[in-house]
């Protein structure tokens, strides 16, 4: 159900590239986890058979949407959007199966801000070292900008998918808020949806939209 925004780096750093593309499979790994986990919480077992209520990337990586896109975005930056597996729900299973899917939508975002807060909380205990002890700080640095990382790329990954507009999960949570005859509109732009995201990254609207919902999110994390 997990859609990211991927832009790419302006200089070729393949430490940096592989950083980025291991905090983004972790990230990936455990919103769809989450996704799976709801759904099962809520009476739907069909991701629990898969063998989707895991973190472990092997069940979650889509080879195109979790790999190959965002290396051609980080070595290009040529802005592609990507995803990874996503999760099957059968509303069948589901006792309100409006609202349950909204909330199986919902938890991939919310795993993801709270993500972000484990590693903004972990940036703010974790010591930094005094401005002259080298070697602390040689140990310390690259952990600091591992969690930086973590907590911009979750923070990135919740704003972006709960864009409400589907097949993002913000779309899916519009459809389980919205009565049926609007809901059904929403359900309309399914078939559209990639195209609508990327005419809005292409344009500029989507990052003047999402923004300065991500810096406020950044801000109140304290990162």
């Amino acid at each position: 159900m997990s859609r990211g925004s991927i832009s790419g780096l302006g200089g070729i750093d393949f430490t940096q590239v592989l950083l980025v593309l291991f905090v983004l499979i972790a990230s990936l790994s455990i919103h769809e986890a989450a996704h799976a986990l709801a759904a099962d919480r809520l009476g739907d077992p069909t991701a629990r058979q898969l063998g989707r209520l895991s973190i472990n990337p092997a069940v979650h990586v889509d080879p195109i949407g979790t790999l190959l896109f965002p290396l051609i975005a980080f070595l290009t930056n040529v802005p592609l959007i990507g995803w990874a597996k996503p999760v099957p729900v059968d509303l069948r299973y589901l006792k309100h199966p409006k609202r349950d899917f909204a909330l199986v939508a919902a938890a991939g975002p919310a795993s993801n801000l709270i993500m972000a807060a484990v590693g903004a909380v972990l940036l703010a205990v974790v010591p930094g070292g005094a401005p002259g002890d080298l070697a602390a700080r040689a140990l310390t640095g690259p952990l600091f900008q591992l969690l930086n990382l973590f907590v911009y790329v979750n923070v990135l990954l919740a704003v972006f998918n709960m864009i409400p507009v589907p097949p993002l999960d913000g779309g899916n949570v519009l459809l389980g808020i919205l009565p049926t005859g609007p809901a059904r509109i929403i359900e309309q732009l399914r078939p559209w949806g990639f195209l609508i995201l990327y005419a809005l990254m292409l344009t500029g609207v989507l990052s003047t939209l999402l923004g300065p919902v991500a810096n406020y999110l950044l801000y109140l994390l304290g990162v």
